[in-house]
């Protein structure tokens, strides 16, 4: 799927919901279902900056894809990562670094989180573009 249709997918999940509080319940279950990181990858490199809650971001790159995995210490602020993850990884870093993300805005998420979990969600989504732009600009070095 693409980063677009993984977008709308999600849009589609929540218009299943009438209420934010079903909205919240299903945002803490994705992050429930977040694959378990590695401890490994818990480093302080792998923190994402500018978020109130703990959150792990690991990238690699595989068949000229890029795949996440993530963790936080808290369970919205972990179904929102996963929600990230699951709309951009395993696309090609050109496509994330380009992708326009619109789905955070068409559910209405943005105006539903306090300040500091909103600067925490565009923290993760820049640090997510940064390593496209890494990873792309070092694919043209080769």
């Amino acid at each position: 799927m693409t980063i677009n249709e993984r977008q709308d997918q999600i849009i589609e999940d929540f218009e299943l919901f009438d209420d934010w509080m079903d909205k919240y319940e299903y945002i803490i279950q994705l992050g429930k279902e977040l694959p378990i990181i590695d401890d490994k990858y818990k480093t302080e490199e792998n923190l994402i900056k500018g978020c109130q809650s703990k959150v792990w971001l690991h990238a690699e790159k595989q068949d000229g894809k890029l795949h996440f995995t993530a963790d936080s210490d808290a369970l919205i602020t972990k179904g929102l990562v996963s929600m990230v993850i699951q709309v951009l990884s395993g696309q090609k870093p050109k496509d994330i670094a380009e992708a326009d993300i619109y789905f955070i805005d068409r559910i209405g998420l943005q105006s539903h989180l306090s300040p500091t979990r909103s600067n925490g969600l565009l923290s993760m989504l820049k640090q997510i573009k940064l390593y496209a732009v890494a990873y792309q600009a070092q694919s043209l070095q080769k």
